[in-house]
């Protein structure tokens, strides 16, 4: 299904965040056609009352104001140049970026305004903005997180149908590091019974290694009202002897601990085995704060 975009203006940039390891956010879109089955990120068009399945990969809300919203709330004197999550609800390096290029736009602006910043990412057009990247690796922090679930590639286009494959992912992180950012992986969502056996997570684990990731961190996946819908029908066709099991696993929205703490424990052992680090933001409240590239 071909996507329709949708060009909007938004009234602000900068999200608020509460109970997060991060106070702010910004994204660039709202809907993706990487069209990963598990995104908790359906639930925002099910609030415009639009289908979470096809709608979310069929129906883009482009901000096309968003660099220069974006701007004006960093320049305020009440700033305080705090690490901003890009990408937490859909990819900033979506195949449309390569027109609107909304994001390398916010980029300059963060990297002009020497503010730090935290990416997580599928995309692996992300390369054709190093220049930018590593210039605000430099001047005030850069970290990217490689967004993966698998290495196997047919189990990876019935998971994420729109995603480019995990090993071309691997390859755009490898370039990142190589010119200082701060670049790792991040197996999200783990998913019970579908990909959190050893058997996948320790060659992500080993590829991560392969290609210069400097962390590796996971979770557990999680299902709202407005993705679980979706999530339980896509599993009904193409894993349908789960489906007892995860009406029972996920009665609410989150795993049980006892799952949760075991793909920690797993995530644990392959970071001790494979020198990963923890996720660390690459920013600094003591860099100095100035412009260094014209808006």
């Amino acid at each position: 299904m071909k996507a329709h975009y949708e060009e909007i203006e938004v009234s602000g940039a900068l999200n608020r965040v509460r109970n997060m390891s991060f106070n702010w956010s910004l994204n660039p879109y709202q809907g993706c056609v990487h069209g990963c089955h598990y995104c908790f990120a359906r639930r925002y068009h099910w609030f415009k009352d639009l289908n979470p399945g096809d709608d979310f990969s069929g129906v883009i809300f482009v901000k096309t104001n968003l660099p220069e919203k974006l701007l004006r709330e960093l320049s305020r004197s009440s700033w305080k140049f705090e690490p901003v999550a890009v990408g937490t609800a859909t990819d900033p390096y979506q195949p449309i970026e390569g027109k609107y290029r909304i994001t390398r736009r916010c980029m300059e602006v963060f990297c002009a305004k020497r503010n730090p910043i935290r990416m997580i990412t599928k995309g692996t057009m992300i390369v054709r903005d190093i220049d930018v990247l590593s210039e605000l690796a430099r001047v005030a922090g850069c970290t990217v997180c490689f967004s993966m679930t698998v290495l196997d590639d047919a189990l990876r286009s019935k998971l994420e149908p729109g995603t480019p494959p995990t090993i071309k992912r691997l390859k755009a992180m490898e370039k990142l590091a190589e010119a200082g950012v701060n670049s790792g992986v991040l197996i999200a969502p783990i998913i019970p019974g579908v990909t959190d056996k050893k058997s996948n997570l320790e060659p992500l684990a080993t590829a991560a290694v392969d290609h210069g990731a400097r962390f590796l961190e996971g979770s557990t996946l999680y299902l709202m009202d407005g993705t679980k819908g979706h999530f339980l029908k896509f599993l009904n066709s193409e894993f349908p002897n789960l489906i007892p099991s995860y009406r029972t696993v996920y009665s609410g929205a989150f795993a049980p601990g006892r799952v949760k703490d075991r793909h920690r424990w797993m995530m644990r052992e392959m970071k001790e085995k494979y020198g990963l680090e923890d996720m660390k933001s690459d920013d600094s409240a003591d860099r100095p704060r100035q412009l260094t590239l014209a808006i």
